[in-house]
């Protein structure tokens, strides 16, 4: 799906028309840079690379900066690959937020936060509080039984207990774009999306 690259900035509210009252995930959409253009002949594929977010020439490797210089870019933060662009693309060309439109749809992808090692309750939602019944007797966020004992005197593969949370690539689907401000390259989606502050985005129509 063609896209592009951005960065949460942070969360507000908007107010619709009939003063209902929306909360909102602001996100700097671009520009982004084309530094790569991939064809099914060559690559095997069909894919636009794009990149975004300046980066210091010092804290970039030799191989990256070619590559950048070969599209007439300076050196970038991210770099992601989107299938299905239509325009004819080629290396050192700039998309920029007008790419998209209001009132449509995108779905939006960035890395979680990590909240480490976690319960069940929170991490799988359990209840806690309960009937102290099935191997939970005197805690309230215990799991309780996890297994049978003569048979199959295993615990299963998939077993929802505590463990490390967060931290996972996660796909908001269907947000629609309240507002575009292009002057300041800022996209409003409707909703929340993954991620902390600064974090990228892999936003797709």
């Amino acid at each position: 799906m063609p896209g592009l690259i951005g960065k949460k900035k942070g969360m507000t509210s908007l107010f619709t028309e009939d003063g209902k009252s929306i909360p909102c995930t602001v996100i700097e959409a671009g520009p982004c840079v084309v530094t790569q253009v991939k064809t099914a002949g060559k690559d095997g594929y069909d894919a636009v690379q794009l990149a975004f977010d300046d980066k210091r020439e010092k804290s970039c490797t030799k191989p990256l900066l070619g590559h950048f210089k070969k599209a007439n870019s300076g050196p970038k933060n991210k770099l992601a690959e989107f299938k299905g662009f239509k325009e004819d693309l080629k290396p050192g060309d700039v998309l920029t937020v007008d790419f998209f439109k209001n009132d449509t749809w995108l779905d939006i992808t960035g890395i979680s936060k990590g909240k480490g090692f976690q319960g069940v309750v929170k991490r799988h939602g359990f209840s806690g509080v309960g009937e102290a019944t099935h191997g939970q007797h005197d805690r309230e966020r215990a799991p309780g039984a996890i297994g049978m004992s003569s048979d199959p005197s295993r615990v299963f593969k998939g077993m929802r207990m505590a463990g490390r949370t967060g931290g996972k690539r996660v796909m908001m689907i269907s947000l629609r774009v309240v507002k575009i401000i292009p002057e300041k390259n800022v996209l409003i989606v409707a909703g929340s999306v993954p991620g902390s502050k600064g974090s990228y985005l892999t936003i797709e129509q």
